[in-house]
């Protein structure tokens, strides 16, 4: 299940209280960009336009939306490295770094990227090991889902990477034309977790067996991880296309998940749980599965990326076209919803290391109402959720 081709041309409803400061009139107007700038190594000409951040938003967090650059294709992921990020574009197998003095350069493109419907470069992620950086990238070849990592070479502003250096780090994921999952991330342990969809074999998730429909528990050099529940590579099981993965300050894993026709799932991970997926959708009640913490219905959400900043999780809404937060510590946790058709489809959020979030939109992936300037990341102000 994905995302809606129609996109809502204003808010569809009444923006959540915690973040009213930051959508007062005009506050939008501030989001045209000004500055072009080229993405260098590359015969496709300029990718991205530039807003140079003032003083306040490149050293604190901001008070109003922001958009930091446009023109991004079909991108996936984004992760913050030094004070700027790397962006992924799911078809074009690309990596861009994006700087708020520098504009948008080309990093590389991953080696053996077979795009086509959901599959292509998704998921990224930045781990060190010693003097080496390294970036990993889950992506699909013709015949399955896999991760990789390359070796990030130069500083942040001016990062590349060699294409002749890919090491495969775990394959045999199933591919398909959707449901392919994507994400990935270090955990507070140091491992890699992976977030894989069912790729429409749906008796597959809750099979230990099967590698789709499951959150995966990898070491950075792709082995099943030290203390997994059933010592494979399989932490837990039984989802239908988890794209976000993170973590509260306990430090408990969160996931977000794709419903199929009735709700779509925020869950509270546990190791070795079974979630339920294909016997059952949203809260079941049942003995054999765990229910989720939070369901929406999918023309509400469509959850891809999500953070969790001071307990509170922000999720990133396709279909749903919005911004959820909500409050993890709140023993009835009510999510509410900001920025709803204001940007159209959101695939990705992430916490900014200025204190604010940065989104990507995704609505020139085949399903949204591309504008102009699409794709754009944003860049969106933090406020504390209500305390429980």
């Amino acid at each position: 299940m994905s995302g809606s081709p129609r996109r809502a041309g204003a808010r569809s409803g009444p923006v959540a209280a915690l973040l009213a400061t930051a959508l007062a009139a005009g506050a939008l107007a501030a989001c045209a960009p000004t500055t072009a700038s080229t993405v260098t190594g590359t015969p496709t000409g300029p990718v991205a336009s530039s807003q140079p951040p003032s003083s306040s938003s490149s050293t604190s967090a901001p008070s109003s939306p922001s958009v930091l650059a446009t023109g991004f294709v079909a991108p996936w992921s984004v992760v913050p490295i030094g004070s700027g990020a790397l962006i992924s574009q799911r078809d074009d197998g690309r990596v861009l770094e994006w700087t708020p003095t520098g504009g948008a350069h080309e990093v590389g493109t991953v080696p053996g990227v077979a795009s086509g419907g959901e599959a292509g470069l998704n998921g990224l992620a930045i781990h060190e090991d010693g003097r080496m950086r390294w970036l990993y990238a889950y992506h699909a070849t013709a015949t399955d889902n896999r991760v990789v990592r390359l070796r990030l070479t130069g500083d942040p502003g001016a990062l590349r990477f060699d294409p002749a250096t890919a090491e495969v780090v775990f394959a045999g994921i199933p591919r398909a034309g959707n449901h392919d999952g994507g994400r990935i991330a270090f955990g507070p342990d140091g491992m890699l977790y992976v977030g894989t969809g069912d790729a429409g074999q749906r008796d597959g998730a809750r099979d230990r067996d099967d590698l789709g429909g499951k959150i995966l528990r990898l070491t950075p050099a792709g082995r099943a991880a030290p203390g997994n529940p059933f010592g494979t590579a399989v932490y837990s099981l039984g989802h239908r296309n988890v794209q976000g993965l993170a973590w509260d300050s306990a430090g408990t894993l969160w996931a977000s998940e794709f419903g199929q026709d009735t709700w779509d799932e925020l869950n509270r991970i546990q190791p070795g749980g079974d979630y339920g997926w294909p016997d059952h959708e949203g809260r079941a009640g049942a003995a054999d599965a765990i229910d989720p913490v939070v369901t929406w219905r999918p023309s509400e959400a469509s959850p891809s990326g999500i953070a969790i900043v001071d307990d509170v999780v922000y999720v990133a809404g396709l279909r749903g076209e919005r911004l959820w937060t909500l409050d993890t510590r709140s023993p009835d946790p009510q999510p509410q919803a900001a920025y709803t058709g204001e940007f159209g489809r959101l695939r990705d959020v992430v916490a900014a290391p200025n204190g604010a979030l940065w989104a990507l939109t995704n609505n020139t992936d085949g399903r949204g109402s591309p504008g102009d300037t699409d794709d754009r990341l944003l860049q969106l102000p933090l406020a504390a959720a209500p305390r429980p």
